[in-house]
C-alpha cells in the first residue's frame, strides 16, 4: 500500500488538482480567517440529516469501492478496522451557518483507501454513497488531501461535556460517515457505503437541488453556481 499511495500522490502532486480547475481556497487563506464569513461558532453540534438513518451496524455493514479503480473491493467491518488508523482534530462547517471548531475524529484516511483500489488515469471524481440514498461529488485531487477521513470513531462535545473516544453514533451518521474539512459538510456523506470513482462528474442529493457544486466556506459557496 505505501508504493501505491506514493505513486498515487505523485500524480496529484504534478497538479491534478481539480476537473475542471476551481479556484480553491489556499491553506494560507484559511489560516488568517478561521472562520469563513457568514458562519456562526457554536459549543453544541447540531443534527440535520434527510430524516431517514438507515440501521447500519457492525455486523451489517460493507463499503463498496468501484468504478474507474484496478482494484474494485467491497470491505466488511472487520476489513475496514484493519486498514491503518488515524485521528484528527479538524474544523467542521455547516452550510446552514454554524461552524464548530477542532472537532475529533478517527478513522482511515480517503488517500489510503485510494491506494488500495488503485484509481486509473480517467478517474477524476468520487460520488460517495450513503446507505439512506444520499449521494455527494467531490474532485478526486480534493480528495485526496491527508485531512480527508472515512471516520468511524470521534470524540463529542456538547457545550463542554466531553466525551472519551465513541463510535459515530447513528443520529450523526455513524457507522461511518466522510469527513472533508474544507468542504462544507453536506460534502461528507453519513452513513456512507459507497464509494463511485468516475470520469465524469455527477452532482448528488443537494447538487441537483441548487446547491453549490464545490462548497467552498471561505469563497461562501452555498448556492448555485458551478465551478
Amino acid at each position: 500500500m505505501i508504493e501505491a499511495k506514493r505513486r498515487l500522490l505523485e500524480r496529484f502532486k504534478h497538479g491534478e488538482r481539480f476537473q475542471p480547475t476551481t479556484l480553491q481556497t489556499t491553506p494560507e487563506e484559511r489560516a488568517k480567517k478561521r472562520l469563513p464569513d457568514g458562519q456562526n461558532l457554536t459549543k453544541g453540534f447540531p443534527i440535520l440529516d434527510l430524516g431517514v438513518r438507515p440501521e447500519l451496524t457492525p455486523e451489517n455493514w460493507t463499503l463498496r469501492i468501484w468504478g474507474e479503480v484496478e482494484n474494485p473491493i467491497e470491505l466488511s467491518w472487520a476489513d475496514f478496522k484493519n486498514l491503518p488508523r488515524s485521528r484528527q482534530e479538524t474544523d467542521f462547517h455547516c452550510v446552514t451557518t454554524w461552524s464548530k471548531f477542532q472537532v475529533p475524529w478517527g478513522g482511515v484516511r480517503f488517500s489510503d483507501l485510494a491506494a488500495l483500489v488503485m484509481p486509473t488515469d480517467k478517474a477524476h471524481f468520487v460520488i460517495q454513497h450513503g446507505g439512506e440514498g444520499y449521494t455527494t461529488n467531490t474532485p478526486l485531487g480534493e480528495m485526496m488531501d491527508n485531512d480527508v477521513l472515512i471516520a468511524d470513531e470521534m470524540i463529542l462535545d456538547l457545550n463542554g461535556d466531553r466525551t472519551d473516544w465513541i463510535s459515530i453514533p447513528r443520529e450523526r451518521g455513524g457507522p461511518v460517515r466522510t469527513i472533508v474539512p474544507k468542504l462544507y459538510a453536506w460534502k461528507g456523506s453519513k452513513f456512507l457505503i459507497g464509494l463511485h470513482f468516475a470520469e465524469y462528474d455527477e452532482p448528488g442529493f443537494w447538487e441537483v437541488r441548487g446547491y453549490h457544486n464545490h462548497a467552498d466556506p471561505w469563497r461562501n459557496e452555498r448556492r448555485g453556481g458551478d465551478w
